[in-house]
């Protein structure tokens, strides 16, 4: 069984409100009584994309000091920059390819993917990405595996994440129907928490931390910035069962 904690669209962009919602996350799950295998972060966990701002993410993330409780798996999104992402956040050598990898635990793997695109708010996940996925599920020669990356490929009935979808979503759909090891995706990017189903799989969406999405028939207003920050919980279990369990912080 994998356990994993789930948070997305931090948003970091050196203001005291930012750093606080992602802090008081940060310290509920650091504080949990059970250990979780895993903390995932997918995508906009900067604003603007600075070194500056990855250095906060990786401060509050315990990156570089390893304070974290358990490992941090991290993929970017459309307000990441993958140059600054890398040498910041990740204390890797800066590069402007896709940024994936992935992380092997006893019963299930995880892999980050990078659907963002360079100056564009849309997503795709590109020929070099989708081929890093197929040749990486060969590696893992059938252990189950869930993706993870920023960007939903279905439209979640709102006009804002349905204008800057996964592009290509047939090609995505076209790779699951290949791969029967792909347990479910998880992904962010809509600041609204969700649960649908893509090319029958389980697709979950993470909520947001710097900000809750309001659905057309919840009132006027996208944004609301008074909603605390929320998280979730995902559980794949031994007979390949993803199920999620969505919280926030107060």
């Amino acid at each position: 069984m994998l356990v994993l904690a789930h948070i997305s669209d931090l948003h970091l962009d050196g203001t005291g409100r930012a750093t606080e919602r992602a802090e008081r996350v940060r310290d509920r799950l650091w504080e949990l009584p059970g250990q979780v295998d895993a903390l995932l972060v997918t995508g906009d966990i900067a604003d603007h994309g600075t070194e500056a701002e990855y250095e906060e993410a990786a401060r509050i993330l315990g990156l570089r000091d390893r304070a974290a409780p358990f490992p941090v798996l991290t993929c970017p999104g459309n307000h990441d920059s993958r140059a600054p992402y890398r040498k910041a956040l990740l204390g890797e050598p800066a590069g402007d390819g896709p940024v994936n990898s992935v992380r092997v635990f006893d019963d299930a793997a995880v892999l980050m993917c990078d659907s963002s695109v360079p100056g564009s708010d849309e997503g795709e996940l590109d020929e070099e990405t989708y081929g890093w996925i197929e040749e990486t599920l060969d590696e893992l020669d059938g252990l189950p595996a869930l993706l993870a990356f920023h960007h939903p490929p279905v439209a979640l009935h709102h006009p804002l994440p349905d204008a800057y979808q996964l592009r290509r979503p047939s090609a995505l759909a076209a790779l699951l129907a290949r791969r029967g090891e792909v347990a479910g995706i998880i992904t962010g990017h809509a600041h609204t928490p969700a649960a649908t189903a893509f090319g029958g799989r389980p697709l979950v969406v993470g909520p947001g931390v710097t900000w809750t999405l309001r659905l057309p028939w919840e009132g006027e207003g996208a944004a609301d910035r008074e909603a605390p920050p929320g998280f979730a919980f995902h559980v794949l279990d031994d007979e390949g069962r993803l199920t999620s369990h969505f919280r926030v912080a107060v």
